[in-house]
């Protein structure tokens, strides 16, 4: 399931789903751009995580839930508890993230 953010509730989204992996990311970022098609595969391939799509700087209380210093970055919550995140545009970077996820 892929969600793209619309209020500043990550933190709801997150209690409400064991698994989630956010890209935070804003609309001027090119690398973003690049990532979010793969991070959408991602999304149809991994049926047991809830993606989320969170534009970093519409939603400052979603942002403050990871370390989120540089674009694009991903986090990884279980039991909504942050896990892990990385800032990256590799798309290999991108899946070795979500293969932590998965193997919980």
């Amino acid at each position: 399931m892929l969600l793209e953010l619309e209020n500043d509730n990550l933190n709801e989204i997150i209690a409400e789903n064991k698994n989630v992996v956010v890209q935070y990311s804003a609309t001027w970022c090119g690398n973003c751009r690049i990532m979010k098609p793969k991070f959408k595969k991602e999304s149809t391939v991994n049926e047991d995580i809830t993606f989320i799509m969170a534009d970093a700087e519409k939603f400052p209380e979603s942002r403050k839930l990871a370390k989120v210093d540089n674009l694009p970055t991903f986090a990884t919550f279980v039991n909504g508890e942050l896990k892990n995140q990385v800032q990256t545009n590799k798309y290999d970077v991108l899946k070795d993230l979500i293969s932590e996820v998965t193997s919980n």
